[in-house]
């Protein structure tokens, strides 16, 4: 009986150290993920922005030159 037990002692120690090496893991993961998002999130605001007017100013922005 107690070979039985010190067996099932034995495998809730290993779950144990697998699923916090695995809790570890996911946690690493989702910051990463949340490090890549706001990267994503910058990159589109530039694309964006760089594809805004292509340099074009609006009629009434455009004012004539000060020799005019």
């Amino acid at each position: 009986m107690t070979d039985k037990i010190q067996n099932l002692e034995e495998a809730v120690a290993f779950m144990q150290s697998e699923i916090t090496q695995l809790s570890d893991e996911l946690y690493s993961q989702q910051k990463e993920m949340a490090e890549l998002r706001l990267e994503i999130a910058k990159l589109s605001a530039k694309l964006q922005a760089a594809q805004g007017d292509g340099g074009i100013l609006n009629p009434m922005d455009d004012t004539p030159p000060p020799h005019y």
